[in-house]
């Protein structure tokens, strides 16, 4: 893991909805444990929704009782592992955003609901890893799904200041972590959480397309 000078501007990154579309193998994941757990099983449109939030969260509003989320959990672990975690695509443009992001000095942490070792998985499978100087998510056992915890838990570890920072992703867990760590953040509008949710949870600007990504970060870090 690299170490970014204190005073150095860095960059956190979601990983579902901003750089890969993983919606074959989450969804997937989420009807197989539900079908397993003799439950009504949506269809895959009514479950983009899922994508983002934390799954304990997700699976407590599908389930609607605490006593089968764990169960759950695991249930959609052995999907994922099973073939759902390579049911992704990375975003079109974003690696070379990410390389332009690099020339221009930024430290980049990953900063993920997603479980650490099922996103170094998803970072190391696609090719992510050589451009970032830290992973962070989720442990197993539900210790950092909330990502304003994460993000604070990143600011310790790495000795870094909010106010030199900026949070991108897709949902409105990303831009309100953010503003309650005192970061700015980019909601981008590729994903899964639309430009609704993202205005309406704090973010400090939108970002349509990948190849604008750099020079609004520049821009909202300068700002």
């Amino acid at each position: 893991m690299t170490t970014v000078q204190p005073t150095a501007e860095f960059i956190l990154f979601d990983l579902d909805g901003t750089l890969v579309d993983p919606a074959p193998g989450i969804i997937g994941s989420v009807r197989y444990a539900l079908k397993e757990l003799d439950y009504d099983v949506p269809s895959s449109r009514d479950l983009h929704w899922v994508i983002g939030p934390p799954l304990r969260k997700s699976f407590l509003k599908l389930l609607r009782s605490e006593e089968l989320v764990e169960e759950a959990v695991e249930l959609y672990r052995t999907a994922y592992r099973n073939g759902g975690i390579s049911q992704a695509e990375p975003y079109t443009g974003i690696f070379a955003a990410l390389k332009v992001l690099k020339s221009r000095g930024y430290g980049l942490f990953l900063c993920t609901s997603k479980p650490l070792p099922f996103a170094r998985k998803v970072v190391e499978h696609f090719g992510f890893a050589s451009y970032f100087d830290g992973l962070y998510g989720a442990e197993l056992d539900g210790k950092f799904d909330d990502k304003a915890e994460l993000i604070a838990h990143i600011l310790l570890a790495q000795g870094l200041k909010a106010r030199h920072g900026c949070m991108v992703g897709d949902r409105s867990n990303d831009t309100l972590a953010a503003c309650q760590n005192a970061m700015s953040s980019i909601g981008v509008t590729w994903g899964y959480g639309g430009r609704h949710e993202l205005n309406a949870n704090g973010a400090t600007a939108l970002c349509d397309r990948v190849e604008d990504l750099p020079d609004r970060i520049s821009s909202v870090l300068s700002g």
